[in-house]
Formats: C-alpha cells, structure tokens, sequence
C-alpha cells in the first residue's frame, strides 16, 4: 500500500458497492460514524447472506480530537417472552440446529440500527437523511449478484429452503438466480427512504416493527417478541476494554463480545517466542493453536452477558493467571485443556454453543482522524431465512446455549434468559499508540473463528511485521477443544509435517470463510491496510487510490 496520511480518509469493507457507498459519504463531508451507517445500509443489500438492518453488531470508537475509545453494544436481546428450555424439543433434548435456525424462536430484538443511531447522533456530521438514498437507488435499480453470494446461492443451507429466501432469490420463471443476474429489492428502497426520514424508530415502532413480530410469530416453534420488545430496545455505551500487548494499547469492547478472550490470546502469546520465529516455523503454528485453545476453553466456559453472569475480566487478564495458563504451552499438543480457575470465577457449565459464520467487518476513518471498527452480523447465512421489509431477520438468538444446565446440572453462562444479549465472538478491535494516537484496527466475520481469524492476522503484521496483505492472507488455524481445522493445503511446506509431529493434524474445515480487514499505522507512518482474499473486499482511500486484489 502506498503511503497515506493518518487523517485521510478510508473505508475498508467486504463488498466494493458498500466500501464505495461509505466513501461517497466522507467525500460529501462525512463522519466515520457518517459512513458506516452508509455502509451498513448498502451491506444490507448486496451481503445480505452477512449482515443487514435485521441484525447486530459491535462497535469500537476511536475519536480523533480526545484520543478515547468507546465500545457501542449492539447486541441483538432476548425477547421478554424468551424462557432457558425454549430451544428444547419434547423429549428435553436441544432442537436439531436447522430447526431452531428457521425457526420464529431464532430472532432476537435487531441492535444495529439502534446502535448506529446513537454514534451518528453523537459524531454524525451530516443529516441523518441524506445517508441512504445511494443504497435506495441501488436497490430500486438493482445491482449484479457478485461470485461469493452466487457461491453461497449454490450452497446447502437450510436457510435456501425458507420461502422468503426462495422467493427473493428466484427468477420469474422459478429457477434461482445466479453470479451475474441483476437483483432487485423495491421494498428494501421503500424501507430506506422511511428510515432516512424517520430515524431508526421507523424499525423499532410502527408498521415495519408489526410486521417483524407477524413474521416470527408465524410457523411451528413461533417466536415470542413483541412489539414492547422492539420499543424498548436499547444500545450500550461502555468504556472500551483495553490492555497493553507489544507497544500498542489494544482496545476492544467488553463482554458478550469476546474480546476479553482476545487480549487474553495475545497475552498467552507473549510468553512464548513466536515473535522471533515466522510463517515457515512449525514450532510458531504450534505456539499460536496451543494458545487458542486455551484461550477458547476459558471463552467458552466464562463468557456471557455481564447483565446476568458474573463474568470474571479481571481475573482472565492477570497476569499470573496468563503465565499459570501459558505454562500448559508446551512442545506437543496433549489432550484439549479444560477451563482454568480466575479469579472472581463462578462456577458455569460446559457451552455447546453452535454459532456459524455469517457476518461482517468495516473500517472506516475520517479525515479528522475519527474510526470505526465495526463487526455486524445476522448470525447465520440470510439469518433465520425471514423477510421484513426487503431486509432479512437475524437468527441471533441461536447463539445461546441451547440447555441451560450441562449434565452435571452447573447453569450455562451463555443460557438464554429475557432480555439478555447472547455471547458473541464479534471482537472489532482499536490499537492505540502511547501517545493516544491511532495505530491500527483489525476484526472479521467468521463465528467462533473470529478469534483466531484476528490472532492470526495480529501475529503475522505486528509480530512478524509482514505486510498487512501478507498476514491477511497467511493460513487459518483454528484450535479448539479436539479439532485442529484451517487451510491445510496452505500452509508452507514443512508446516504441516512440523505440526503433525507435535501432535497436531490439521484438517480441512472451518477456516476458509475468513473476511479479516485490517489497518496499521507503520512506526515510519505509512498507512499499511489489507482486506481479506477469501472474499471480496476492497479498501478505498479517499485520494481514489485503491487497494487491488493481489
């Protein structure tokens, strides 16, 4: 990438047609915060298999004039209705996953809006009604369906089965669209241009907020969301999550997103010596999945909504509990770790969460050095395969832990209970500099992975201080529990026997869904950002210089 100023603006995103969207925006004057409403609103549309306005999101803010980071929650809630056995099937025992996702119980109460409304409100340097209309008129227009959504198209989903989905995505002749064909969404430009004047009530109160509760109380294994659920949605504001990591500061938003699992995994990492190895060694592959899972056992069995479970921050992040934990880090990988003791823990039973990887990440920078990391998703691929409105209903709701208790009867941290936010591995994460300034910013979509889809990026940039590019592109790993998934066939020659002599077979599976975009802030100032080659993405600076996939 060529050098770029600090204060210029950017805008990193997974579709082009969003990125440009945002980019518009900043050239009209705009905001970060601006922007990613902007982009968020076009992510709707062309990424619908992603994120939309019917789902949630995380947030971290940088704000150029104080030097402060906040973390926006726009997690999706429980309805008041929800119970803890409301994914339990007759016989006691969690639904089939592809009958809960399709399911009405599947959605929870959208965030994103809500949530994009505050930070626009806040840092917002255009009207709120002039933020939309170039998505309106794409979607009245309609626009040409890219390879990775023709991809998905062609997949085997039980979202493709849901009658919303194959009513949109079909031709007039019945058969189902493809990469290349011409895709409308009248009713998703209706929707905007009401939003635009309204305000994020308009999806909160009123017609459109009628029909989400009509849509998810209809079917077998109705919803029970109400439009009092929806009125009185509201977004978290909270001081960022931050921890010292190398030189930078590293701040990232607090639970139910993972981020604290995130600092802890850069923490373990610390204490070996995969900064003085690299891409080819084994020996750093080994470090990094012995780590992971470590940081994963911790994650999974401690983290929830802090409304409801003590969750213990403090005590994942001190210090002796890292190098008591880190010291399990050893020449071979033996038998998957349990959970560790932290401080301030309480006694939580073992998570059998399933969270699958349809989500989405964008950065966006302003010329008055204000960025947004933002990670927004409707959990699944088309969320629960409902449709309000030309936009899709989230499944977030399926990121509880479908049994309250484990078999020894301990309450799951992640259980579902009304109004709780479910546990989320969205981590959109901010570096600073000592001086406050910004140094960078990384996430990814990718459920569970998105941890170690993150690590990895980190390790390979900041530790191995290889192009953003580059460590974008370097191969996946994800360790947790028993399984060893990624990109075999990527790795350098050598790897694979390396690891596999360490007691690490890694197999092809999670872990070619990636969309990490990332940026950093080079300690000679040159502006060093990447986005993911496994998908789409395209990072646009605003002297119309582009990043080109390579």
């Amino acid at each position: 990438m060529a050098p770029a100023s600090a204060r210029a603006g950017f805008v990193i995103a997974a579709n082009p047609l969003a990125a440009k969207a945002g980019m518009e925006v900043l050239q009209r004057g705009g905001s970060a915060a601006d922007a990613a409403v902007a982009v968020q609103a076009a992510l709707g549309l062309v990424e619908p298999q992603s994120s939309g306005i019917g789902g949630g999101a995380f947030m971290t803010f940088y704000d150029g004039r104080t030097g402060t980071v906040t973390a926006y929650d726009g997690r999706e809630t429980a309805p008041a209705g929800a119970t803890p056995t409301m994914f339990l099937g007759p016989d006691g025992k969690p639904l089939p996953f592809a009958v809960a996702v399709l399911s009405g119980r599947a959605t929870g109460v959208p965030g994103a809006v809500r949530m994009l409304g505050q930070i626009q409100r806040e840092h917002g340097a255009l009207p709120w009604n002039s933020l939309f209309e170039s998505t309106a008129r794409l979607a009245d227009t309609g626009f040409t369906i890219s390879p990775r959504l023709g991809k998905l198209l062609a997949g085997n989903y039980p979202e493709l089965t849901a009658p919303d989905v194959v009513k949109y995505f079909s031709k007039r002749d019945g058969s189902k669209l493809v990469a290349g064909d011409l895709l409308q969404n009248p009713a998703y430009a209706i929707f905007l241009r009401r939003l635009a004047r309204g305000g994020p009530d308009v999806l909160y109160r009123g017609e459109t907020a009628a029909r989400i509760v009509a849509r998810v109380r209809e079917g077998t294994n109705p919803g029970s969301m109400s439009t009092a659920d929806l009125a009185r949605y509201k977004p978290l504001k909270k001081e960022a999550l931050c921890r010292a990591w190398q030189s930078y500061q590293v701040c990232v938003p607090p639970p139910p997103s993972s981020g604290v699992a995130t600092l802890q995994l850069l923490a373990l990492l610390d204490r070996t010596d995969i900064a003085q190895r690299g891409p080819t060694d084994p020996v750093a592959w080994s470090q990094f999945a012995q780590a992971s899972r470590l940081m994963y056992a911790d994650r999974d069995r401690f983290v929830g909504d802090p409304a409801f479970v003590d969750v213990p921050v403090e005590g994942l992040l001190a210090p002796d509990y890292v190098a008591e934990r880190a010291r399990l880090i050893g020449a071979t990988a033996g038998p998957p770790p349990a959970a560790g003791t932290p401080r301030g823990v309480v006694t939580a039973g073992l998570d059998r969460t399933a969270e699958p990887s349809g989500t989405s990440h964008f950065i966006v920078g302003d010329s008055s050095g204000n960025v947004v990391s933002m990670t927004t998703t409707v959990e699944s691929i088309f969320g629960s395969g409902r449709m309000v409105d030309g936009f899709f209903l989230n499944n977030q709701m399926t990121d509880f832990n479908f049994s309250p208790v484990d078999e020894a009867g301990r309450p799951a941290a992640n259980a579902v209970a009304p109004g709780k936010r479910p546990r989320s591995s969205m981590t959109p994460l901010i570096l600073l500099n000592p001086d406050r300034s910004f140094a960078g910013a990384f996430g990814s979509p990718g459920g569970s992975a998105i941890l170690a889809y993150v690590g990895k990026a980190m390790v390979g940039s900041v530790l191995w201080k290889l192009p953003m590019q580059d460590a974008i592109a370097l191969p996946n790993l994800i360790a947790r529990g028993p399984n060893f998934n990624g990109e075999a066939g990527k790795f350098a020659p050598g790897v694979l026997a390396g690891l596999k002599a360490r007691g690490i077979e890694v197999k092809p599976g999670q872990g070619e869904d990636s969309g990490i975009h990332a940026v950093l802030i080079r300690p000679d100032g040159q502006f060093d950002a990447g986005f993911d080659p496994r998908r789409e993405g395209v990072v646009l600076i605003d002297d119309k210089r582009t990043a080109v996939r390579r």
